[in-house]
């Protein structure tokens, strides 16, 4: 009986991930064909040439290019801030008692709650007023904003802190503000390398926001490059594809590489 179940479940296993693979299999093959043979072959037949051409044109025409350096430049200071802005509330949960703690911690689990589509209009009204629309600054704002779970992330590792560091600090002539960039910062290394990845993915990914909000094509970021190949690039579905490489392969490195702080992070701060 436990061989059959051991047999199962493997197989279970083994199918599951054929049929995750299959898809972007079919991508990989398509990217490297030509307009001919991309019509004429099946989606799991081998190309002819692996020639790189497709993503030649993806990155000039397409303006791949541009959209990864849009997408950069708002990762690099939206992911800045929401680390030091998380960090410093949860140290600020953790550390401090004032009479409207519960309510700061309800309004951030209310926030989740609403679902993000019924405050559109409001945040497009706020974001225009501010004189951000069309503009970089537009996505970095909104990203920037610290949600519920960064702060859960870094309020375990906080809490496992010993208070006696706070106070031997505090003891030498140390402030608050000190206390926690010189102590408490430090140490959130695997919060700080969990958060970054799982907000960066998250920004990374966006589309809707950079579409709505930055519609020049100028300021395309990764997604909406990707998604302009559906005009001129709408009958080219080999050039489409390599632009869905384009997007693809960085992340996957990104997370083969760093898999084990995003399993790590969550462990630990689970533990805490």
């Amino acid at each position: 009986m436990r061989y059959v179940y051991d047999t199962a479940k493997y197989v279970t296993l083994v199918v599951a991930s054929i049929v995750t693979l299959m898809p972007l299999v079919t991508i990989v093959m398509a990217s490297f064909k030509t307009a001919r043979e991309f019509q004429t072959t099946g989606p799991f037949t081998l190309p002819e040439n692996f020639d790189f051409e497709n993503y030649v044109t993806a990155f000039t025409s397409g303006r791949m290019a541009q959209g990864f350096m849009n997408t950069m430049i708002i990762l690099l200071v939206s992911i800045t801030g929401t680390v030091i802005i998380g960090a410093m509330t949860a140290y600020a949960l953790d550390r401090f008692d004032f009479r409207l703690k519960k309510v700061v911690v309800g309004a951030f689990l209310l926030a989740v709650l609403v679902p993000a589509v019924t405050t559109q209009v409001a945040t497009f009204q706020v974001v225009n007023y501010l004189g951000l629309y069309n503009s970089r600054w537009a996505a970095i704002v909104l990203f920037l904003g610290t949600d519920i779970v960064s702060i859960y992330i870094f309020l375990q590792f906080i809490r496992a802190i010993p208070r006696e560091l706070d106070e031997a600090a505090t003891l030498e002539g140390a402030g608050h503000l000190r206390i926690f960039w010189q102590i408490i910062f430090p140490l959130l290394k695997p919060a700080i390398a969990t958060v970054v990845i799982i907000k960066g993915f998250a920004a990374y990914n966006e589309f809707y926001i950079p579409f709505l909000y930055m519609p020049s094509s100028d300021l395309g970021v990764i997604s909406t490059s990707l998604f302009r190949f559906t005009g001129p690039f709408g009958a080219h579905w080999e050039v489409i594809a390599a632009g869905v490489m384009i997007v693809i392969v960085p992340t996957l490195l990104i997370f083969l590489l760093l898999q084990r702080y995003i399993y790590n992070g969550f462990t630990q701060g689970a533990a805490k």
